[in-house]
């Protein structure tokens, strides 16, 4: 195999784990760093926090890899996902199972320079990840399933920090899953009319006209439980800035989703970089003042 097929396969793999889209890997790496932060006190550890960043990043893939395989029969129906390697024939079913095996693996290597609690709460992390991207076959609600995939850092980083997981790791995850929930009905809103005809199920079609109100509503939730979080913590005035900060980017995602246009639904789902990076800016200066 010359030089020239290895860098093309090599640039399709690089697609298929969605390493040309690293918005992804922000939305589910802010989350993370809350619960180390909030853990630790403001003084996450250096090796645990490189191994967190990378194994964040190579759970993501793992997860686009699987998803993508999962899906391979219905991505050629819908518009947005068309074009993904697999959908196109470009990458072959059992090359993205060897992909998700290797991702994987690395990742669990990380993990096994933690301790003992950390290692046996990543198996169930690894379980998660591998079955949400099946959920959507019997279940309108794999959004929740994906929150739940995306956010067991939390309770992993609590255990990694604390060697313990307190009742505010498990509020913290429960917010984390509910914000999974939200960006990722505004990301199912863009597909919702692909994914009527081909029979996959989402909580966009499960909310149906009800979606926005249900939306906002969850919003309400995910911030009062951030609240609790701030106060068990004894946060100061600085996290709830950033908690208001937040809640900013949350009334500007009503905006954007309001009329159900695909594009701004779309544009809702990402502006959720921001609702993440508000919360993890006012957990920072907090403690960096406090």
């Amino acid at each position: 195999m010359n030089t020239q097929v290895i860098v093309g396969r090599a640039k399709l793999y690089w697609r298929l784990a969605r390493f040309d889209r690293p918005i992804g890997i922000l939305i589910l790496l802010w989350p993370t760093l809350w619960a180390l932060w909030l853990a630790s006190g403001g003084s996450p550890s250096l090796k645990i926090l490189i191994v967190f960043v990378f194994g964040v990043i190579l759970m993501r893939a793992a997860g686009c890899v699987i998803n993508d395989y999962a899906d391979r029969e219905f991505d050629p129906h819908v518009e947005r996902t068309k074009q993904r390697p697999i959908a196109t024939g470009e990458v072959r079913p059992k090359e993205a199972l060897v992909l998700f095996a290797v991702l994987s693996l690395i990742a669990f290597g990380l993990v096994l320079l933690l301790n003992t609690m950390t290692i046996v709460l990543s198996i169930g992390g690894a379980i998660l990840a591998a079955g949400y991207p099946f959920m959507k076959r019997y279940t309108h609600l794999p959004q929740a399933f994906l929150g739940m995939a995306f956010g067991w850092a939390v309770p992993m980083a609590y255990a990694a920090e604390t060697q313990s997981l307190p009742l505010v790791s498990w509020l913290l995850y429960l917010a984390v899953i509910l914000w999974a929930l939200v960006y990722d009905t505004m990301y199912a809103m863009v597909d919702k009319d692909d994914d009527l005809k081909i029979g996959v199920k989402s909580t966009a079609i499960l909310f149906g006209d009800r979606d926005r109100e249900i939306i906002a509503g969850l919003q309400v939730v995910i911030l009062t439980l951030l609240i609790i979080v701030g106060r068990m913590e004894q946060m100061g005035w600085i996290y709830y800035a950033g908690l208001t900060a937040a809640a900013g980017f949350s009334a500007y995602q009503q905006k954007l989703i309001y009329h159900r246009e695909k594009a701004d639904c779309f544009k809702a789902f990402l502006n959720n970089n921001w609702f993440g990076l508000a919360v993890f800016t006012g957990i920072v200066v907090d403690y960096l003042i406090g």
